[in-house]
């Protein structure tokens, strides 16, 4: 790593833990590269060969303001920046303002190059499309639960199925609405999937 995070202009530097046990994963600008380094591996990517961005949401029970960016090399890898970082077996902290400053920073070093780059806001289609699709089959059988509850005059159990849909959409029609498919531009990027 040519500078350790934290010691140059906000934005050009950024680290996180991906897991309690795992090494940090370091990330510095520079001005033809980016320079990366998690555990033993480390690299150095020039923007130039970054041929696509997706920036996605992904929720945890320990974090559920989390989010997630890929960079994919021309060569086929992948870097991940979370928005997210382990400091204990039960924390784990949210680094918007550094997460936010970076990422904003990578997409306008990007745009600087003037090459053509896939930028992609949410998760893949098909997944969204299963997602969606288990989204309605659970609605059909807890508004049937919901419908058998109410004639046979159990309205406890109503009241508990009524709480449970509303905490079920409340939590995956929330993810799946932020991770809605979708291009866009390094001038309007997804304000919903950055914090």
């Amino acid at each position: 790593m040519s500078q350790p995070p934290g010691t140059s202009a906000p934005g050009l530097t950024y680290a996180y833990k991906a897991s309690l046990v795992g090494s940090a994963h370091q990330f510095a600008l520079e001005d033809d590269a980016i320079v990366w380094q998690a555990g033993r591996r480390s690299g150095k990517w020039r923007y130039a060969d970054i041929v696509g961005v997706r920036m996605s949401y992904r929720p945890m029970s320990m974090q559920t303001r989390r989010f997630r960016t890929d960079l994919e090399h021309r060569g086929g890898d992948r870097l991940v920046v979370m928005s997210t970082t382990w400091q204990t077996v039960t924390l784990m902290v949210a680094q918007d303002r550094d997460y936010r400053a970076f990422i904003l920073e990578v997409h306008r070093r990007l745009a600087a190059q003037g090459h053509r780059v896939a930028l992609i806001g949410g998760i893949g289609p098909v997944i969204h499309t299963i997602g969606l699709a288990g989204v309605a089959l659970v609605s059909i059988a807890i508004a049937g639960l919901l419908a058998r509850a109410l004639a046979t005059h159990a309205y406890g159990g109503a009241l508990f199925i009524a709480g449970f849909a509303a905490l079920f959409g409340w939590q995956i029609g929330g993810f799946l609405a932020c991770n809605k498919p979708r291009p866009y531009t390094f001038d309007a990027l997804p304000q919903d999937l950055l914090p």
